[in-house]
């Protein structure tokens, strides 16, 4: 089976100013470079869908989901918080990224797709239930996770995440749900400036100085998140691919490259292949230095397919 590529044209009409990192060149830049690898011929693209109501009230607050439809603006922008803006193509382009997290699960779940990357913005993690915050105004991941539980009927689910931020949102949404275990790596301290003492039975925080290297992350993560992925014996692995930890990249300190996010990819992979058929469904955060996002989504994409 073939890899399923998912993404859609209003994710690129987001934009919250010039300057500001999560631009829309993220998208060309990984397109670009897909396209001149030759990985975008040998994987099936399809359109993100717009997510429903219902999916997004499985993760969210009524109220929250209400407050962003109604901050939708006609024209220029709305900040929601020092880092958070909406333009008028922002709501249809959240709805469509939370939406391709939905068609991931159902392509792989039906078995038309081995596994899905989501090549979508804004991304997600960071949007708690009722707080659009960190670039993310629904979380994809968290819509994907609770459509996997609520239709595929699963009763194992594992995030793994491995963005240079801790995926708070996901954590507020997820932690205590023993149905879902959640792995977070990232830079402490650092932006949202939590995870750290969080104690909750079903998350696996891997808080990490600046600085981190590649094998000081893989050792982490081999001492710290495998052991406890094989025992959980997930039925569907998603995860919140953020790829700002690249020593590149300066939003952050991490000293991570290309090999390390297929690594850890490669884990992922060689455990989706004994628990849940090869069952991945990978959807885009951070990564803001363009040509280190391209070519490290291009590695975490041939890892994916089995190139390991």
């Amino acid at each position: 089976m073939t890899l399923a590529y998912i993404s859609h044209a209003t994710c690129n009409r987001h934009s919250m100013g010039e300057h500001h990192p999560e631009q829309p060149a993220r998208l060309d830049a990984i397109n670009d470079r897909l396209i001149a690898s030759g990985l975008m011929m040998v994987m099936q693209s399809y359109d993100a869908p717009q997510a429903t109501r219902e999916q997004l009230l499985r993760v969210h607050d009524a109220g929250y989901v209400d407050s962003i439809f109604k901050a939708s603006p006609r024209e220029g922008l709305v900040w929601l918080d020092g880092d958070t803006a909406m333009n008028p193509y922002t709501l249809d382009a959240a709805l469509h990224a939370a939406g391709a997290s939905i068609l991931a699960v159902d392509l792989v779940m039906g078995g038309v797709a081995g596994q899905a990357f989501c090549a979508v913005r804004p991304p997600g993690h960071h949007a708690v239930r009722g707080q659009a915050m960190g670039f993310c105004f629904f979380n994809n991941i968290a819509v994907g996770t609770a459509h996997a539980l609520a239709e595929h009927k699963l009763e194992r689910v594992a995030i793994v995440d491995f963005d240079v931020h801790h995926g708070n949102g996901t954590e507020n949404i997820f932690s205590g749900n023993e149905q879902v275990l959640f792995c977070s790596s990232f830079q402490h301290p650092f932006y949202p400036n939590s995870g750290y003492d969080s104690d909750a039975p079903n998350v696996l925080n891997l808080p990490l100085p600046a600085g981190t290297d590649g094998n000081t992350f893989r050792t982490a993560v081999e001492e710290n998140w495998l052991a406890a992925l094989d025992d959980f014996a997930p039925q569907l692995i998603l995860v919140s691919a953020g790829f700002d930890g690249h020593r590149e990249d300066e939003m952050a300190q991490f000293r991570l490259l290309e090999a390390d996010y297929a690594w850890i990819t490669t884990q992922i992979m060689r455990l989706a292949d004994k628990h849940c058929k090869g069952r991945v469904v990978s959807t885009l955060e951070g990564g803001y230095h363009l040509h280190a996002l391209a070519r490290s989504v291009t590695a975490h994409l041939k890892s994916l397919m089995g190139d390991y």
